[in-house]
């Protein structure tokens, strides 16, 4: 196997652009699929989208895509017996017309082709139907999960795409049999619906095993569920120790080269698709982990973003350090969902990551999937519970239906409860669930959520917002409980002579405020600051510590500007008074003040000091902050005789 760090494309590398006429998405031209060898019959095609595919949170830090595929040449086996070529993990029909180009350039239109399915979702069923319509000879293979899914899906498209689909209006990357009610269609309808090919036989990966391919290639398949990706299925090729991950190690990148080049290139952008994905699923992550750690691994190739070829080890490492910061809350979150096309769970993703940003864990179920004593347990446990719902045909799914009752019955009338979903039309899910809730006795953390279609980034950030709003309550319903049963007293760590030592490290009073894209879809967030410190000469540049549950801390990623109001002393009155205020979720922190902009358009406050215009170049994550290395691109002062505020404190142990 090459130095998969040195593989990038070359003469012989296909190079596939999607056309004016793709039926992806309106902005489909921009992606494009490359053909990258790894060894010799074993070809990566990676589909590459500079831009974010859609508004779901995994996407924020707007670095583009990517998707690998893996294509294993037919041949013989050692043994002489004949095999089909494989492709592995196929990506969804945003990359449809670029795709095909790619492999109809690879193979022959009566190949006997074999698709691995790893995920399965209505996106990619959209595109295993156009490789049927190509290669007839197509068979699947799925897992057990999966090819459940793949049955229920393969007739159902999304409404208004003119045929008689399921008529639902939100839902998830991983739709179950019950939930989809077929909307009946006239026979003027039907008539002019495209016919869809029919199901390709299905080979099904009950449990692990491995097979003999073309090349001395052997393909080991690993059943993965979450509840995420419950058809979650992984391949390891055992010649070349290439485990091809899925949906699991990934990260949103955009890059031709096969490979990071290094840990630090690519860190902040998994550790953020961590949080994003798989912290709500922390505990069946770790069991996947250590399934796969037993593996003879040499390079890791996930689903998205490059591969890891020499710090594959030190990753899984991180998989596990990250999940387990998440179980050592004494809090919990339970969140319930079903959906069918990706909104209800951007929205479920969204809420789940502001939660865990608090610092308390979340437990989420895909009601589709979960075992009735497992949903029973985690409503039972649960500090409080979220459930959510698409809308299919006018009503919720059968499975929220079912999992509702049992909220019914097994919940606490004292836990916090939220309804949240996605609507085509009606919403009728989401006021069945509220109705019923309240009629129940529950009360309420929040007003019921609902989200036309797909959340766009300013709703995202709501939810986020939404989401660690509801944990820091948590905690301070907590520490409120323990004062009243007596266990409240003095913090141990305020009386510790280090910690009043360390009160005594003096900062400027600062405010960061920053703004994020144009027009009606800009974000802006800001926040009192005094862990500011000067950190280098040439550049010039500053640190600031950021708390993890601080809502700003999502617009301040490698990359992003801001500014730095250095604040005035005898004038820092009106600034702290307004940005130390609580903020609603989604509020605007700006409403009401006059502002001046900086070069890049950051917000200027005319009563500061001194204002830094930076960017964030470096993250690194202490305990409950992160800290951010900025270099300055502009500053200014504003009143050149002030002299800037401090803050005095006396312990380490808070601000």
């Amino acid at each position: 196997m090459p130095d998969p760090s040195a593989v990038a494309p070359t003469a012989a590398t296909i190079n596939v652009q999607a056309g004016p006429g793709s039926p992806a998405t309106a902005d489909a031209t921009d992606r494009t699929v490359i053909v990258l060898p790894i060894d010799p019959g074993l070809t990566c095609l990676r589909g590459l989208s500079p831009r974010r595919l859609r508004f779901e949170v995994e996407y924020g830090l707007e670095r583009g895509t990517s998707a690998n595929s893996f294509l294993i040449a037919a041949g013989s086996t050692a043994a002489g017996q004949p095999v089909p070529p494989v492709l592995v993990h196929p990506p969804g029909a945003s990359f449809a017309a670029p795709f095909l180009a790619a492999l109809a350039n690879l193979l022959p239109a009566d190949a006997a082709l074999k698709v691995i399915v790893g995920d399965v979702n209505p996106n990619r069923v959209a595109l295993l139907r156009q490789l049927a319509e190509r290669w007839p000879a197509l068979m699947l293979v799925a897992s057990n999960t999966g090819a459940r899914l793949l049955q229920d899906l393969w007739s159902q498209q999304k409404p208004g795409s003119g045929t008689g689909g399921s008529g639902a209006s939100g839902g998830a990357a991983a739709p179950g049999p019950a939930p989809y009610q077929v909307i009946p269609v006239t026979a003027d309808e039907a008539a002019a619906a495209p016919v869809l090919p029919s199901l390709p036989p299905i080979d099904v990966v009950k449990q692990e095993m491995s097979r003999d391919l073309a090349g001395g290639h052997r393909l080991t398949l690993i059943p993965v569920p979450t509840p995420r990706w419950p058809g979650g299925l992984v391949a390891f090729e055992e010649s070349t120790g290439l485990l091809m991950s899925g949906k699991f190690f990934g990260s949103h990148l955009c890059g031709e080269t096969f490979a990071e080049a290094n840990p630090s290139s690519t860190a902040e952008d998994r550790r953020y698709y961590f949080d994003c994905l798989m912290a709500p699923m922390s505990r069946q992550v770790e069991a996947v982990v250590d399934r796969l750690d037993e593996l003879p691994i040499r390079t890791i190739a996930p689903g998205h973003g490059p591969a890891i070829a020499t710090s594959w080890r030190s990753l899984l490492a991180d998989y596990r350090r990250w999940g387990e910061s998440q179980g050592r809350s004494g809090l919990t979150v339970t969140l319930l969902y079903a959906s069918a096309y990706g909104n209800t769970a951007a929205i479920a993703d969204a809420l789940a990551q502001g939660v865990a940003r608090s610092g308390v864990r979340v437990e989420s179920l895909n009601c589709e999937f979960a075992p009735s004593e497992q949903l029973i347990a985690a409503i039972r446990t649960g500090d409080a519970l979220l459930i959510g719902s698409p809308t299919l045909g006018g009503h919720a799914p059968t499975p929220i239906v079912s999992a509702l009752g049992t909220v019914l019955a097994e919940g606490d009338r004292e836990q916090p409860v939220g309804v949240f979903g996605s609507f085509g039309w009606s919403g009728e899910a989401i006021d069945l669930l509220e109705s019923k809730l309240r009629d129940g006795g529950f009360r309420f953390a929040f007003e019921p959520i609902r989200v036309k279609f797909s959340p766009d980034p300013a709703t995202l950030r709501t939810l986020e917002e939404t989401g660690i709003a509801l944990g820091r309550q948590l905690q301070a319903d907590q520490r409120r409980s323990r004062r009243r049963s007596g266990g409240g007293g003095l913090d141990e760590s305020r009386s510790n002579p280090a910690v009043q030592a360390l009160g005594r490290v003096v900062g400027s009073l600062c405010v960061v405020t920053t703004r994020k894209g144009e027009g009606e879809a800009a974000i802006g967030g800001a926040m009192v600051a005094s862990w500011v410190s000067q950190a280098s000469f040439n550049p010039p540049g500053f640190t600031v510590a950021v708390a993890r549950e601080r809502a700003v801390e999502s617009l301040l990623h490698v990359g992003d500007s801001f500014a730095l109001n250095v604040l005035a002393a005898g004038r820092g009155t009106g600034p702290m008074r307004q940005f130390l205020q609580p903020f609603p979720p989604g509020a605007n922190r700006f409403a009401g003040l006059e502002l001046k902009a900086s070069p890049s358009g950051q917000p200027i406050l005319p009563e500061a000091l001194a204002w830094l215009e930076a960017q964030v170049t470096a993250r690194m994550e202490c305990g409950d902050h992160w800290i951010l290395y900025a270099q300055v691109s502009h500053g200014g002062l504003l009143d050149p005789a002030g002299t800037t505020a401090v803050h005095q404190r006396r312990s380490g142990a808070n601000y």
